[in-house]
């Protein structure tokens, strides 16, 4: 899987991803312009000692990010794009082990003029009355691991131990 951030706008969410990433093996791909540096002390801080395991790609717009990854949608994997304006929810959709999600600047969101090239790859997490959206990091989070579970979460260690006892 891949999450994609369509110029990102606040360093602590993008930190919190790349987290969320890291904890996933999933690569994190950045389009600019960015609301902040990337080396910045909230991003580190956000990512916590992560950031080392964090595979990163950075774009200098939308059509490189498209040029860059032209094999890969080539190849049958999908680009998803979250947005509180898709006609549906993110979990009616079948998310490929080789998927990308996007996420739009928390703004502003993805701009319409993509969005509107691809209505069938649009998804929403639905929410209540007149909530307008989400925490870019716990988005996400959210479309990540249903994507994941969907796919059986490859790779991933579901089990734990405890710190001082034993189960």
């Amino acid at each position: 899987m891949k999450i994609v951030l369509h110029e990102p706008g606040i360093a602590l969410n993008t930190g919190n991803i790349g987290r969320t990433c890291a904890a996933t093996d999933t690569e994190l791909h950045l389009i600019r312009p960015y609301g902040f540096v990337i080396s910045q002390k909230e991003i580190k801080r956000a990512g916590m000692d992560y950031w080392d395991k964090v595979r990163l790609f950075q774009y200098v717009d939308y059509e490189d990010f498209l040029e860059k990854n032209r094999e890969m949608f080539g190849s049958g994997a999908k680009l998803w794009y979250a947005t509180t304006k898709a006609r549906q929810a993110y979990t009616d959709v079948r998310y490929g082990p080789d998927d990308y999600i996007m996420l739009g600047n928390e703004s502003r969101g993805i701009p319409e003029e993509i969005l509107v090239e691809h209505p069938d790859t649009c998804v929403r997490i639905p929410m209540w009355g007149e909530i307008r959206s989400l925490n870019l990091a716990n988005s996400a989070a959210i479309i990540l691991y249903e994507a994941l579970r969907q796919n059986g979460f490859p790779e991933l260690s579901g089990q734990g131990e405890l710190h001082r006892l034993h189960w």
